[in-house]
């Protein structure tokens, strides 16, 4: 029974345990304490980005961090609350209140873990680029706009959920700016910016600033931008004047109250919590496997085992106050960078949070807004492929199209409808793609001259590609101009036949034999063989019709 329960369920650690030793605990546990630093301050904005309290991040942070590292199957990914997730989780808590985004973030811990049980996360990987691109991009353009209200410390009771409410709410209340707000919003961003582009290049010019770069520029501004505020007097809004205090101690387990009559509507919101979920994951997760590729310790993960871990953590955190959770990539660079080799990195960076929270929670509560707004609006930044719209036009029209409408469909209608669009579209071209490429060709006499003087009498085609639903027409078309004689079919270009395919070449078999014309298949094999024996075709033919190539086709044909 353990054999049977390892083979599908086995987290990486087992294996990265192997022969560990007290070096690389060490490098883990420096890892995983920086990790746990840069983590502090994206985890409570996060949460506040989605509506709710600074807490709820640390809390996903601690507990999903933990238990996606200790379960996962990547070494090194590290997994918390992401900023993929604030549109989806604001528009959750405005529909439908904070009892069902629990109920709905349990619900996609339970299908991830299902997917993952299934052996379905190579699935994933199907999801075209352009649909990620777009959505991800999208997702981006969303967060930077409703951090705009802390970003210029605009007086606003509620934020509406949707894009052009959210203009319409920061336009109407665009008079009650706070410059002090603004003005430490801007500089925080520009000491982010500094930190990102600049401080690593004056590091290869002056060797002494070096150990400056080691420090994650989220912090800087962090801690700067609370000393500043204090001593400075400043006028602006922080999370201990909005959330109260952040409590020093997880919560216990809470069973939320809810309505069934509500609930049932949380299956599309839970479904889009799981695909976001699983598709942020295992990008992260492959990120991570080619940063690893070139180190000692480099191995590939395991796609399903990471949905199981994801499954478990979104399935326990959110009755602790935690907010759904995935990979994430800036901490997981960040891990691999710093010399994270294993689960244990990550198993320390959520132990380095809760030392932080219940050491320093107090202190968190002088945090200014304008400062975590400035680090989500990097953070954002950071998130989007932007260099891909200058590069569409070395692209398709199918591709651009596609890209271009999950992007607006994610920031002015719902992500859900973007990537159904954007998945309807992209199965869409890739039919139409395919069926372009197959064909049937007509063998004509200068190919073979027996067929000289019997062309009337005798055809022969070759198919090639696949013959699917998208492509039927090409037998149809034969079907519809059958000869007096024989019909030469040549399979064996073709490398697939589905259902339809397999349809319409019996329908071609049936119109030959009410028609008294010899129908003759050559060079079925694979596939298209498999495919002729289960859906009757082998049988509705005579064993002499079937041969092995074109030219015995032929000779059987014309009676040689």
């Amino acid at each position: 029974m353990s054999l049977s329960f390892s083979s599908f369920f086995r987290p990486r650690l087992v294996d990265a345990l192997k022969g560990y030793t007290r070096q690389r605990f060490y490098q883990d546990v420096g890892a995983g304490i920086t990790v746990g630093v840069v983590a502090l301050p994206l985890a409570m904005a996060f949460a506040i980005a989605s509506g709710l309290k600074p807490e709820a991040g640390l809390f996903t942070a601690i507990i999903a961090g933990f238990l996606i590292s200790a379960l996962g199957g990547s070494r090194v990914q590290i997994g918390g609350p992401a900023g993929a997730f604030i549109v989806i989780v604001y528009g959750i808590l405005e529909r439908y209140g904070l009892a069902n985004l629990i109920i709905a973030t349990a619900m996609s811990g339970v299908m991830l873990f299902a997917m993952g049980l299934l052996r379905l996360g190579t699935l994933i990987r199907f999801i075209p680029v352009a649909v990620v691109i777009g959505f991800t991009n999208g997702i981006a353009v969303l967060i930077m706009v409703s951090q705009l209200k802390d970003f210029f410390g605009l007086t606003i009771k509620t934020m509406p959920a949707d894009f052009f409410g959210i203009l319409h709410t920061l336009s109407a209340s665009i008079s009650t700016y706070n410059g002090e707000a603004l003005g430490l919003a801007v500089a925080c961003l520009a000491v982010l910016v500094f930190w990102q582009l600049a401080l690593p290049r004056l590091s290869n010019a002056m060797p002494s600033t070096k150990s400056f770069s080691t420090i994650p520029g989220s912090i800087v501004v962090l801690v700067g931008a609370t000393m500043a505020s204090k001593m400075m007097g400043l006028d602006v809004e922080t999370i201990a004047s909005r959330f109260g205090s952040i409590p020093s101690n997880l919560p216990a387990f809470s069973w939320p109250d809810f309505s069934w009559e509500t609930a049932k509507f949380l299956l599309i919101p839970a479904t889009t919590l799981a695909l976001l979920g699983s598709i942020e994951s295992l990008l992260c997760a492959r990120i991570a496997d080619q940063m690893m590729a070139e180190g000692p310790y480099g191995d590939r993960h395991d796609a399903n085992q990471e949905l199981m871990a994801q499954g478990i953590a979104n399935l326990i955190t959110p009755f602790f106050g935690g907010m759904p959770a995935t990979g994430t990539i800036a901490r997981t660079v960040t891990n691999v960078k710093n010399g994270g080799n294993s689960p244990v990195a990550g198993m320390v960076h959520a132990v380095t949070l809760l030392v932080v929270m219940l050491v320093a929670a107090p202190l968190a509560g002088d945090v200014p807004l304008a400062a975590l707004s400035a680090i989500l609006m990097f953070v954002a930044w950071n998130m989007g492929e932007w260099h891909e719209f200058v590069h569409l036009r070395q692209f398709r029209m199918p591709y651009r199209a596609t890209l271009l409408s999950v992007f607006l469909l994610t920031v002015i209608v719902d992500l859900t409808v973007a990537v159904e669009v954007g998945l309807m579209a992209a199965c869409l071209t890739f039919i139409y793609r395919i069926s372009s490429l197959s064909r049937a060709e007509h063998v004509q006499a200068e190919a073979f001259p027996e067929l000289v003087g019997h062309e009337a009498h005798v055809q022969a085609h070759r198919l090639y590609g696949a013959l699917f639903f998208g492509a039927v027409k090409l037998v149809e078309a034969i079907e519809e101009s059958l000869p007096a004689q024989a019909v030469v079919l040549d399979l064996k270009n073709l490398i697939y036949v589905d259902s339809s395919g397999a349809d319409a070449l019996l329908a071609l078999a049936r119109s030959c034999k009410k028609r008294q014309v010899r129908l003759i298949v050559c060079g079925l094999a694979h596939q298209p063989l498999d495919m002729a024996q289960r859906c009757g075709l082998l049988h509705a033919l005579p064993d002499t019709d079937l041969v092995p190539d074109l030219s015995h086709g032929l000779a059987l044909a014309l009676g040689r």
